[in-house]
C-alpha cells in the first residue's frame, strides 16, 4: 500500500490547490494521502472531497512549526480532527506574526540589494497569511537571483544569510498536545533536516516522548538512504511508530514525487496502522 503522510497545498507553501494535489497523488499511484499544510487546516475539506472522487484514502493532517533550542522543528499530525477547538486556537496563535516576519525578511533582502521581495513573495502565496520562506525562494528563482529553490535556501533564508529573520513558533509540548487533543498522532518530521548532533537528537526524541509524541518520519524526501536506516533504527530503539511522506511542495521544485519514496522497512511499526481512512 502506497501511503504518503506529508505534503503541502497552496493553503500553506505548496504550489497546487488541495484538489490538484490529491488528483496528482492519485495519478502517481498513492493509495492513502494525508494533507499536512503548515499551521493551517483550510485545505482539508477540498482535499477530502477530491480524494473521494479520485477513489483514494484520505487522512486529515497538519504540520506544526515549533521552536526548540532556537531552531525550527516541525511536528506532523496525521489523523487529527480538524474541528477540535484546542487545535484550531493553537494553530491560530502560531500563524500570527508571519506577515511581520516576511516584512523583516524583505528588509534584509533590500539591504542585500534585492528589492521588492515582499511583493514578489506575496505573488506566490496562495494564502497570504501563510507567507513563508518558500514563497521568497520562488521569487528569488523567478527574478534570476538563484537557479532553484534549493540554492535559495543555501545562499539565503537561513541563519547568517540575507533574508533570514528569526521567529519564535510554539513549543514542542504545545504542538504535541494540540495534535493529541485532536486525536492525531504526533510525528517528528524529517529529523535529518535539522543537523542535530547525536546528543541533541536524543534530547529531542526524549522531550518529544515525554510530551506524548509517538512517531518519527523515517522515509521522507528530505532523507538519504543512509538516513532511512538511521531513523528506522532510532524508531525501533525508542519504540516509535514510523512514518513515510514525500514532503511534496511543487512539481517544478525537484525533490520526491508524491508517493515516490521506497517502502518502510517491514520491521518498523507504521503510523497508518493506528489511523482510519
Amino acid at each position: 500500500m502506497n501511503v504518503d503522510l506529508h505534503c503541502h497545498s497552496t493553503m500553506s507553501d505548496g504550489a497546487l490547490s488541495p484538489a490538484e494535489l490529491v488528483r496528482r497523488a492519485a495519478r502517481s499511484g498513492v493509495d492513502v494521502l494525508a494533507l499536512t499544510d503548515h499551521d493551517h487546516l483550510g485545505g482539508l475539506d477540498e482535499a477530502r472531497a477530491a480524494a473521494g472522487e479520485a477513489g483514494i484514502g484520505f487522512i486529515d493532517g497538519v504540520e506544526i512549526s515549533v521552536t526548540w533550542r532556537e531552531i525550527t522543528v516541525h511536528i506532523v499530525g496525521p489523523g487529527i480532527d480538524p474541528s477540535d477547538h484546542e487545535l484550531r486556537i493553537g494553530l491560530e496563535s502560531v500563524r500570527g506574526g508571519r506577515v511581520e516576519r516576511a516584512q523583516a525578511m524583505a528588509a534584509s533582502f533590500q539591504s542585500a540589494g534585492i528589492p521588492a521581495s515582499f511583493e514578489g513573495a506575496m505573488r506566490f502565496a496562495g494564502n497570504p497569511v501563510m507567507i513563508s520562506r518558500t514563497h521568497f525562494a520562488r521569487y528569488l528563482v523567478e527574478s534570476g537571483v538563484v537557479e532553484d529553490a534549493r540554492a535559495a535556501f543555501r545562499s539565503y533564508l537561513v541563519p547568517g544569510k540575507p533574508g533570514y529573520s528569526h521567529f519564535d513558533w510554539t513549543t514542542l509540548a504545545n504542538a504535541v498536545g494540540w495534535i493529541g487533543s485532536a486525536g492525531g498522532i504526533a510525528v517528528i518530521a524529517h529529523p535529518g533536516r535539522y543537523s542535530l548532533s547525536a546528543a541533541a537528537l536524543a534530547d529531542l526524541i526524549a522531550e518529544f516522548g515525554a510530551a506524548g509524541g509517538t512517531g518519527i518520519e523515517v522515509v521522507t524526501g528530505n532523507h538519504s538512504t543512509d538516513e532511512f536506516r538511521l531513523f528506522g533504527a532510532l524508531a525501533r530503539r525508542h519504540g516509535l511508530l514510523a512514518s513515510r511522506g514525500s514532503d511534496f511542495h511543487a512539481p517544478e521544485e525537484g525533490g520526491v514525487e508524491l508517493g515516490g519514496l521506497p517502502a518502510l522497512d517491514p520491521r518498523l511499526d507504521p503510523v497508518w496502522r493506528k489511523l482510519e481512512f
